[in-house]
This record gives structure tokens, C-alpha cells and sequence, in this order.
């Protein structure tokens, strides 16, 4: 069921290293293998075994630190939520750009039947995109949500048949492949970094990080084909 072990994270965090270190990679789709699970949660055995508070908040910490290095990511990280998606798995389609999820798909943070709750960003990520109110109801019952009800909320962006959602997810990754790698990365972080200040400082960050595409080799490329009635080549540049 793909469960979030500690051995699991450092294959994860080297794939992710990997696409970061491949200019040849312009988007990234995480899915589970299988067709029951993404992700069906942390290794529990891991999390009884923990013999301190110390150990504890660090287990969160590594968690912490590979979900912000998957969300800061420069290219478009494209979640394919293929089943199950609990706790770990949630917090990890957590920090993608888009979320797609299959018909099948059921989603939650069932920690609180636990004795805890979300370690790896999921307090704190969940309720800046679905709000205070819908994150504490999810947290507070460890309930499960359909991709329906994840739909509504906006916590996922589109729901496809279970048979169709691994190529939808490849298709808007080769639509985001094509686009200028430059400008996608800062319109990344801008909305990103963006959401966390007020309004005025969002706007000064995004004049400043449009002033850096506007000397970018894409930004006369894409200017140029756009007048040229053909369709632009854009090289990272």
C-alpha cells in the first residue's frame, strides 16, 4: 500500500533530486504504484517505535523537509492520486502544484485514531487550501472523503475514471513540458510566496520576478512566435 517508511522517503527525496538535476525533466506526476493505494499512510510500526519526543519531532522534521522540497520544486509537480491517500499519502499530494484523482480515490488524515496528528505539513498545508474550518473537521475526525467531496473542497483539481487518470496526468505534464521553464518556476514560487504576504507585497514580488522573464531568451522567443503566427521553442534561457 506504497506506506511512507523511512526507507521510502530516501527513494522519494532521490527521485526528486534527480528531476531537479535534469534539465531534460520539465514536470514531474507522482503516483502510487499498484491501483489500490497512492500513498495508505506512515509506517505505523515506525511511529510506536519512537522512544522520545525528541525522536518524534524529528520524524516530523524529515517528513517536513522532503514535502518542502517536493513543493519548491522549480517545474510543476503533478499528483495522480490513484486510491487511498491517508495521512502521509495526504500530506504528500499536499505538496504538489495540481492534484488529479481518480474515481476511486479516498482521501484523509486518520491520525487522531492514533493518539497524534499530521507531522509532515498536513495542520498546515490543508487548511491554506481548503480553509480553517474543512481542515479541522478532516483532522478533528480522521475521517475519509471521496474524490467527490475532495472535488468540492478544492482540495483536488479534477476527478477522472480510475482507468484514465494516469494519462490524463502524463498529458498536462507534456501540456506544462512544452511551456518556458523559466517563466513556469517563478509563477510557482510567486503564487506560492505570494499567498503568504499581504497583498501588496504578493504584487511587488510579482513585478519583480516578471522584470526577470522580461530578459529571458523565452520571453523573445515567445513574443516573437506569437507575431510569427508559430508556435514558440522555448529552451530555459
Amino acid at each position: 500500500m506504497n506506506a511512507l517508511n523511512a526507507a521510502t522517503l530516501d527513494e522519494i527525496e532521490a527521485a526528486v533530486d534527480e528531476v531537479a538535476g535534469d534539465a531534460a525533466v520539465r514536470a514531474l506526476v507522482v503516483t502510487g504504484a499498484g491501483e489500490k493505494a497512492f500513498v495508505a499512510g506512515a509506517d505505523i510500526n515506525e511511529i510506536r517505535a519512537l522512544p522520545s519526543p525528541q525522536a518524534g519531532a524529528e520524524m516530523s522534521r524529515r517528513g517536513q523537509r522532503l514535502f518542502f522540497k517536493i513543493e519548491r520544486l522549480g517545474k510543476p509537480v503533478i499528483m495522480a492520486v490513484n486510491g487511498f491517500a491517508l495521512g502521509g499519502g495526504c500530506e504528500l499530494l499536499l505538496s504538489g502544484d495540481v492534484r488529479l484523482a481518480s474515481d476511486t480515490a479516498r482521501i484523509g488524515l486518520p491520525e487522531i485514531n492514533l493518539g497524534i496528528f499530521p507531522g509532515y505539513g498536513g495542520t498546515q498545508r490543508l487548511s491554506r487550501l481548503v480553509g480553517k474550518g474543512t481542515a479541522k473537521l478532516m483532522v478533528y475526525t480522521g475521517d475519509m472523503i471521496d474524490a467527490q467531496e475532495a472535488l468540492r473542497i478544492g482540495l483536488v483539481q479534477r476527478v477522472l475514471p480510475a482507468a484514465e487518470l494516469l494519462a490524463a496526468a502524463k498529458a498536462l505534464g507534456k501540456q506544462l513540458a512544452l511551456k518556458a521553464p523559466i517563466a513556469l518556476a517563478l509563477a510557482k514560487r510567486t503564487i506560492d510566496d505570494g499567498a503568504e504576504v499581504d497583498l501588496e507585497r504578493g504584487c511587488a514580488m510579482e513585478a519583480a520576478n516578471f522584470g526577470i522573464l522580461c530578459a529571458t531568451e523565452d520571453k523573445a522567443e515567445g513574443t516573437t512566435a506569437f507575431v510569427e503566427k508559430r508556435k514558440a521553442v522555448f529552451r530555459g534561457r
